[in-house]
């Protein structure tokens, strides 16, 4: 942002990310809030109130009152006859926010755009123009990838991605709350780092406590927050909220045949749903060790979403400390050994760091085995997460969340040796294969190293880049 102030072109920066993210906020911290004009697309407006709204900014910002606007190359017009009359030296500097929603159905606002841009902003070399967009596919197809008017036109691209473990840690403790990490591992589980919802934690109330008055009081703000998350993004959420509730109970994955299969959404519907979703950062596409690309696995990797599916979409009670109450339950621990595996693998890189490989190349997958219907009595097998180095060696990566060391029996080193022979054999690689354990504490019993590689701890996690 800063090297667009000072360069000697007009600029067009986007910035995307999820919705709660911070991409106003980010802009408003850089400019102080000053800007020549500012407006905020409004959801689910028709195209003549968003006109409405835009000539009353256009009145505020000029000081003069304006005309009503039939079309959106009227309204751009006006902008570009108040930026004329602006006379300083540097940037003029445009903040559009939320543009997706000023495109409404049947709206010329592209096109409008379009011209404005290639027709007078870009040739005057003082014009800032930032746009912010939560519907990350709209900012990439009407944008990024535009084939118009439009096309190679935006200069800067900010794709804002939740906080890390340690960068919440840094965000918590600036906002004077100090958990352990622990706890602050059990918070990254409901909010993924999304600061919006760290934000509501309150420094006063423990963890549980805050569980409970976010998402199990009467209109609790993280209760509420679903539909408006997928229908602000999405024209037409209902396919994009079944995907992702598909996944929510299927930790694995699913490959894209196996989601079709379910909701009886295929083709280019489909295709559309997916893509927009992976945009948006709400599910990941993840290849599976051994297998063409069309097996490709899907998963959900927003942790709000995964929580409300877990405990909200269905909790009929009324028990506004449901949380408290039911702290050592099978459900909870269940969603927090689910979680930990997702935190891993959305921080390999603070896992491949604490192996000593991150100048490494390397290729991180899922990998899963089902054995033939022919075979009786035979188990499938899978791994979350594979990390192939380009030394030739494979990391086999267990994940475990315990709130102590993690003790290996021998019946469960057993089954590991097993799932090392059946990858070997079923992907018939001729590389080194190693067992590599992320775990909370780290291990208990040191006669496990004849089976374990190496380890990863919860504190190697915290890592920041």
């Amino acid at each position: 942002m800063q090297n667009c102030i000072k360069s000697p072109e007009s600029e067009f920066v986007i910035v995307c990310g999820r919705r709660r993210i911070g991409k106003t906020f980010l802009v408003e911290q850089f400019f102080g809030k000053k800007y020549d004009f500012k407006y905020v697309g409004a959801h689910n407006l028709r195209t003549h109130e968003q006109l409405e709204n835009f000539a009353k900014a256009m009145a505020r910002y000029s000081k003069g009152k304006q005309p009503k606007f039939n079309d959106w190359f009227e309204a751009f017009d006006s902008l570009e006859k108040y930026l004329e009359g602006i006379a300083r030296d540097g940037k003029k500097v445009i903040f559009i926010d939320e543009m997706p929603w000023m495109d409404s159905k049947r709206s010329d606002f592209v096109s409008a755009l379009e011209n404005f841009w290639n027709g007078w902003a870009a040739g005057q070399e003082n014009i800032l123009l930032v746009a912010t967009g939560s519907a990350t596919s709209w900012m990439v197809d009407k944008l990024v990838k535009n084939r118009g008017g439009l096309h190679n036109r935006i200069t800067e691209r900010i794709y804002l991605k939740p906080f890390t473990l340690g960068e919440t840690e840094e965000y918590l403790r600036s906002r004077r709350i100090c958990w352990d990490r622990y706890q602050i591992l059990q918070t990254y589980m409901l909010t993924g780092g999304v600061p919006y919802y760290l934000r509501l934690l309150n420094p006063r109330e423990s963890l549980a406590q805050n569980i409970d008055r976010l998402c199990f009081h009467e209109n609790a703000a993280l209760r509420i927050e679903f539909d408006e998350l997928y229908n602000a993004v999405f024209p037409a959420a209902n396919s994009y909220i079944r995907v992702v509730e598909l996944l929510s109970r299927h930790k694995s994955g699913f490959a894209r045949q196996e989601i079709s299969s379910h909701i009886g959404l295929n083709g280019g519907n489909l295709t559309r749903v997916l893509t927009n979703l992976e945009r948006c950062g709400f599910i990941s596409k993840r290849a599976q060790y051994g297998q063409k690309k069309k097996d490709a696995v899907y998963r959900l990797i927003d942790f709000y979403t995964l929580f409300y599916f877990s405990f909200i979409a269905e909790d009929t009670s009324l028990d506004s400390e449901w949380w408290s109450h039911h702290l050592n339950s099978g459900g909870i621990h269940a969603w927090m050994g689910t979680s930990f595996e997702l935190i891993c693998m959305e921080h390999h890189n603070q896992i491949k760091k604490a192996l000593g490989i991150s100048g490494m190349a390397t290729e991180v997958s899922t990998w899963r085995h089902r054995p033939s219907p022919d075979v009786a009595g035979a188990k499938g097998a899978q791994v979350d997460m594979v990390i192939e180095r380009a030394d030739r060696i494979i990391h086999l990566c267990e994940m475990k969340f315990c709130q102590g060391e993690f003790t290996i029996t021998k019946e469960y080193e057993e089954k590991l040796r097993k799932r090392m022979r059946l990858f070997q054999e079923s992907t018939r690689v001729r590389k080194a294969i190693v067992q590599t354990f992320v775990t909370t504490y780290g291990l208990s019993n040191p006669q496990a190293w004849s089976i374990v590689h190496s380890e990863v701890t919860m504190d190697d996690l915290f890592a920041l880049a």
